[in-house]
């Protein structure tokens, strides 16, 4: 075996063949293709397929939407400006509710539009996340003091709840004879009224007593029935709630002594055979009409065939947690 093994190892045997040519009907790889137009193929690279992953997001349709203004980011509310100025108006809110914020917008609702944009996107915003909120604006060529209303809404359309309110605002003053008209009505009590935790200096606007008087006859002209006169009483007991309301920092039937809508109008020299208060704070005259007007209690005492008279009272406190705050008392004797 190992011999074997040796010998291979060093013995080389060379076998000398004949050459054999190839048959003639052989072809070999390296002739050219039979046709002339013929091209061999070309291999392509197939391009990398990125797949971008997607999320499907899950929204209760039951959920309740629901928000809180926290503060306004610029131009607080009495901001002087001057005619034709451009400015940004940002506020912050904090989702609340149980609806994330999808495709969420902010919309014009009412007042002085000031070159608002009809509707604006609101950042996606999830559950107890804070958001601000920005609307592009210009201030009025003329004079004087301007309010915009705004709502936030969903999808659909529907107003999300801002606390008790709906709308938020934006209130600038143009130049330097800005301020709004202060005027007292009949029978109303002063300009300084006292209210939990001291005295405070509110304004008064006869224009905005006027407006919410003219559109509640308006809603009842509409519906059918007669237009309430206005009683200076029921007007005392009106504006002095509205200042109280103001003076304390809170949207409420009850006073800041205790006392009720009832009893405010008893003490007040009135003595009805039916009497009723809806209140309203946050907002200008349209904004409060449109609150009362789709909520089902206050359209009632608006349009109860009962009532026959009416007193609006309002009061601005800038530094109070509404602002505007709105009272009317509605009876007959």
């Amino acid at each position: 075996m190992l011999a074997a093994v040796f010998l291979a190892s060093c013995v080389s045997v060379e076998v000398n063949e004949p050459e054999t040519a190839p048959p003639s009907n052989f072809v070999t790889a390296t002739l050219a293709p039979t046709k002339e137009s013929y091209l061999p193929p070309t291999l392509t690279a197939t391009p990398a397929i990125t797949l971008t992953p997607t999320f499907a997001v899950t929204i209760d349709p039951n959920c309740a939407d629901s928000a809180v203004l926290l503060r306004d980011v610029t131009v607080p509310d009495g901001t002087q400006l001057k005619p034709g100025e451009k400015f940004t108006k940002t506020w912050e809110f904090i989702n609340n509710g149980e609806c994330p914020w999808y495709g969420y917008l902010l919309k014009f609702a009412a007042g002085d539009q000031m070159g608002a944009p009809l509707s604006a996107p609101i950042p996606v915003t999830l559950l107890n996340e804070k958001v601000q909120v920005s609307v592009e604006l210009t201030a009025p060529a003329t004079n004087g003091s301007y309010t915009g209303y705004f709502t936030l809404n969903d999808p659909t359309g529907k107003d999300v709840p801002i606390g008790i309110e709906k709308t938020f605002w934006v209130k600038i003053i143009v130049g330097s004879g800005g301020v709004a008209p202060q005027a007292t009505v009949s029978g109303s009590v002063p300009t300084t009224s006292a209210g939990t935790g001291g005295n405070c200096a509110y304004s008064q606007n006869a224009g905005y007593v006027n407006q919410i008087a003219s559109a509640i006859n308006q809603e009842r002209a509409n519906a059918g029935l007669p237009a309430l006169t206005i009683n200076p009483i029921l007007t005392d007991a009106a504006q002095s709630h509205a200042a109280d309301m103001a003076c304390s920092g809170r949207i409420s039937h009850t006073g800041s002594d205790g006392s009720s809508a009832y009893s405010r109008i008893l003490a007040s020299g009135y003595s009805p055979s039916y009497s009723e208060e809806i209140i309203y704070g946050g907002g200008g005259p349209q904004a409060a009409m449109t609150w009362w007007m789709n909520d089902q209690i206050h359209r009632d005492a608006i349009l109860n065939p009962k009532s026959t008279e009416m007193g609006v009272g309002y009061a601005y406190f800038a530094n109070g947690s509404y602002g505007d705050y709105f009272v009317v008392e509605l009876g007959s004797p």
